[in-house]
């Protein structure tokens, strides 16, 4: 509501172009009817935004890609993969000898991407659910023995699914396994189960503050992409292409 109402703020003070910048879109998680009479919240969030004048909007990691078709305006998705990518070189040694892994079916094209640019293997763990939040049963394609794993998602909210995957990859013959995602939302039991579970490091982005998280989870680290936002910025407000920040990170 803040924000509509600071856009709708602008327009009615006439300016003449208002870009949201919403690091994590609200509601992406309800894109489609998964029952019927179901809400499809994104949309709505889409159509209050341009009803409140907004020109256009600067998003990273949508939940689904084609949460971009619910808007008549321009929508730039960012990703984080490129810092992602860096962070890997960087900090995991025997990045040369690792697995990427989704946790979930949904999550393979994002991990195939990733375990294509390092030249590594991916594998990715089948669950079965019984409820929305209640996963019945994993199952592992691929082959993580005596190998570093690395988790990739986009979004981690009750850390059930990412803990449960870190679970099953240790007994699979992981010898680490490190959890990256780009949006940390870690509501409700989820720092607590971070803390008990086997998992070496959580990554996250910072599009959602992490301050307060890290002080209750030494397993936290955080990817500053304020850099990737601030050069879209530059480049949308300059007219200038956005197109080079989806495989490379700024300097």
């Amino acid at each position: 509501m803040e924000l509509l109402i600071m856009i709708n703020a602008c327009k009615i003070a006439s300016a003449s172009r208002v870009t949201a910048v919403i690091p994590c879109f609200p509601y992406a998680r309800q894109d489609k009817k998964d029952k019927s009479r179901a809400p499809i919240s994104a949309k709505l969030v889409a159509n209050m935004l341009s009803v409140a004048g907004a020109d256009h909007i600067i998003t990273m990691d949508l939940h689904a890609s084609q949460i971009q078709g619910f808007f008549d305006i321009p929508v730039d998705n960012l990703y984080a993969e490129p810092a992602v990518l860096k962070w890997i070189r960087e900090n995991i040694s025997e990045w040369r000898n690792c697995t990427i892994v989704s946790p979930d079916a949904g999550g393979a094209k994002r991990v195939t991407s990733i375990a294509d640019r390092l030249n590594v293997d991916f594998a990715l763990i089948h669950k079965e659910r019984k409820k929305a939040s209640e996963v019945d049963g994993t199952v592992l394609v691929g082959d993580v023995k005596y190998r570093v794993a690395i988790l990739v998602d986009d979004m981690a909210d009750t850390c059930g699914t990412i803990c449960h995957a870190a679970d099953k990859l240790l007994s699979a013959g992981a010898t680490r396994v490190y959890a990256i995602l780009t949006h940390g939302i870690f509501s409700g039991p989820a720092i607590t189960r971070m803390n008990s579970a086997g998992i070496e490091a959580v990554v996250v982005t910072n599009t959602i503050p992490q301050e307060d998280k890290m002080k209750h989870c030494s397993k936290i680290q955080v990817i500053d992409i304020s850099m990737i936002l601030a050069e879209a910025i530059r480049r949308t407000h300059n007219g200038e292409s956005v197109s080079y920040l989806f495989s490379h990170v700024p300097l």
